[in-house]
C-alpha cells in the first residue's frame, strides 16, 4: 500500500507586520494583514485576504476567494465554503466569493456559505449562514436569522 504523506506548510503567503501563527497550519497563496493571529490546525487557501487585527482561532477552514475585513474574530472550528453545489458538480469555475466586513465576530462552529457579511455583525456559535447579513445585526441559528440589532458595536 502506497501512502502519500504531506506535512503542514506555509507557502507563498504575504504577511503583514507582527503576525502570530501557532503551528501546525496550512497557509498558501493568501494574504494576512498586520497584527493578525492564526491558531493551530487552521487552513487558509489561495486568494484569501485577511485584514489587520483579525484573529482566526484553531481548527478553522477558510477556502478560496474569502475576504475578511479588519478587527474580526473567527471562532474555533469555523468553516467557510465556496460552492453551493447547485449543479451537483465540484468545479473550480463554480467557486463563489465570500466577503466579511470589518468588526465581525463569528462564533465557534459556524458554517459560512458564499455570501456577504456587512460591518459590525455578530454570528452566534453554531450558526449556518446561508444568506447575506446586514450591518449592525446579531444572527443565530440554522439557518441563521436576525436575533436583534447589535447595539454595543
Amino acid at each position: 500500500m502506497k501512502i502519500n504523506k504531506k506535512k503542514s506548510q506555509i507557502k507563498k503567503v504575504k504577511f503583514g507586520k507582527n503576525v502570530t501563527i501557532i503551528e501546525p497550519v496550512n497557509l498558501y497563496e493568501c494574504e494576512i494583514g498586520d497584527n493578525c493571529f492564526i491558531g493551530p490546525f487552521v487552513e487558509i487557501q489561495k486568494n484569501v485576504i485577511i485584514g489587520k487585527n483579525t484573529r482566526v482561532q484553531s481548527h478553522s477552514f477558510i477556502c478560496e476567494n474569502v475576504r475578511i475585513g479588519k478587527n474580526c474574530f473567527i471562532g474555533h472550528g469555523v468553516n467557510f465554503t465556496n460552492d453551493k453545489f447547485t449543479d451537483n458538480k465540484l468545479l473550480k469555475k463554480n467557486f463563489l466569493p465570500t466577503t466579511v466586513g470589518n468588526n465581525v465576530l463569528i462564533g465557534t462552529g459556524s458554517t459560512i456559505l458564499p455570501i456577504k457579511i456587512e460591518n459590525n455583525v455578530t454570528l452566534g456559535a453554531g450558526s449556518v449562514i446561508t444568506k447575506n447579513c446586514k450591518k449592525n445585526k446579531i444572527y443565530i441559528g440554522n439557518p441563521a436569522k436576525i436575533l436583534k440589532k447589535n447595539e454595543k458595536r
